[in-house]
């Protein structure tokens, strides 16, 4: 990571996210300025990003007007900006961003393309690429479909449905078997360059099934998959135009791949896959905006895992916790975390997949320990 900067130095790029963390960390290694603006303006990410300004939360949302006064500061005005998961289901927030300053990723109209479940949908059937169907009501109960917030992110909003008709702002997607895979990629408009693979899993609780729990990577997938996911990709990101960083999330099982969604910003696995040898993935990310792709990208040696750690139960994190090195997004404290929120993300590596997940498994179970000497109920 570079050198804390001088407190003089003004930033010359935004980040904006549901967390930012990850992205200004990305930053900071690709020789960045960041400033961050986020929900949560943790300890870490205020000491990677100068300003790191909080917005309001509502149920992991954002907040457009906030955002905007955030962005109408004066250090801030007319810097570029980066996003990062929670403008999927307002795309015309980015839209009124692009205004006054350069949007450095998805154009709104691209971004508002590829989070229609139904455009998405009828755009990979014309492309070959299997999918679960999707619809907004069924003849007759809901059998074996999912209901989707359109936009959502995180996996918290997904549920079984209980009827067959969707309400304003969802859908229902049919449910398949399979294992999560995700796949992160650099797009320019017109080809596609594969970051890498990881495997994913959820964090589930009673009310939220599919809640995200983490992930792990690089995976190195079966050779049919491997053969078949480069064009795959590159037929995707000529379909809609995709530019910078993004990822495709998929199940896979004996019948292949399935394509559930594409998320068109840097996402969660920017911890996963961004470390040496690896260059800095937030100046591929602009490269690739720009229209540039690598020729080549090496392997990463070994896995690495990442999972969120979520509060069981409201919590009260007091000033002097120790945070472990192998711990992100860290509160600020004395903070109080209600119950399913966010506490903070572990990381963890393993020579694969599986080692990788053992090991943040360990290093969670690790930490609560630690924690309920410190941590009051």
């Amino acid at each position: 990571m570079p050198p804390a900067r001088s407190p003089a130095d003004g930033p010359d790029i935004v980040v904006a996210a549901l967390s930012a963390r990850a992205l200004a960390a990305a930053a900071r290694r690709a020789g960045r300025r960041p400033a961050a603006i986020d929900l949560f303006a943790d300890q870490d990410t205020r000491q990677l990003a100068e300003p790191c300004i909080p917005l309001p939360s509502d149920g992991l949302r954002l907040d457009a007007d906030a955002l905007m006064n955030a962005l109408a500061r004066p250090e801030l005005r007319g810097l570029p900006l980066v996003y990062g998961a929670g403008f999927e289901e307002d795309p015309t927030l980015l839209a009124r961003i692009a205004e006054d300053r350069p949007l450095l990723g998805n154009r709104a109209e691209v971004v508002a393309r590829v989070k229609d479940p139904f455009r998405f949908a009828e755009t990979l059937e014309r492309l070959g690429i299997p999918h679960p169907p999707v619809a907004r009501s069924l003849d007759g109960p809901p059998g074996d479909h999912l209901l989707k917030r359109i936009g959502g992110s995180g996996g918290g909003h997904i549920a079984t449905s209980s009827t067959g008709t969707a309400r304003p702002g969802w859908y229902l997607q049919r449910r398949i078997d399979g294992h999560a895979v995700s796949v992160l990629f650099l797009a320019d408009g017109h080809r596609a360059a594969i970051v890498g693979l990881s495997r994913q899993w959820a964090s589930p609780t009673a009310d939220s099934p599919y809640r995200y729990g983490g992930g792990a990577g690089p995976w190195r997938c079966p050779k049919c998959v491997a053969q078949a996911l480069p064009g795959l990709m590159s037929s995707l990101a000529a379909a809609f135009d995709l530019v910078g960083l993004n990822s495709a999330d998929f199940l896979l099982n004996g019948r292949g791949l399935h394509l559930l969604e594409v998320n068109p910003r840097p996402g969660a696995t920017l911890d996963v896959f961004d470390r040496r040898p690896m260059p800095p993935l937030f100046a591929l990310h602009l490269d690739a905006c720009a229209g540039r792709l690598p020729d080549r990208l090496p392997a990463l040696p070994g896995c690495r895992a990442a999972a969120v750690v979520y509060a069981d139960a409201p919590t009260r994190i007091d000033v002097g916790l120790r945070w472990p090195a192998w711990t992100a997004d860290r509160p600020v404290t004395p903070a109080t975390i209600t119950a399913g929120q966010p506490v903070c993300t572990v990381l963890g590596d393993g020579t694969g997949i599986r080692a990788a997940r053992r090991h943040v498994e360990r290093r969670r179970r690790q930490l609560a320990v630690s924690a309920m000497m410190e941590l009051q109920p």
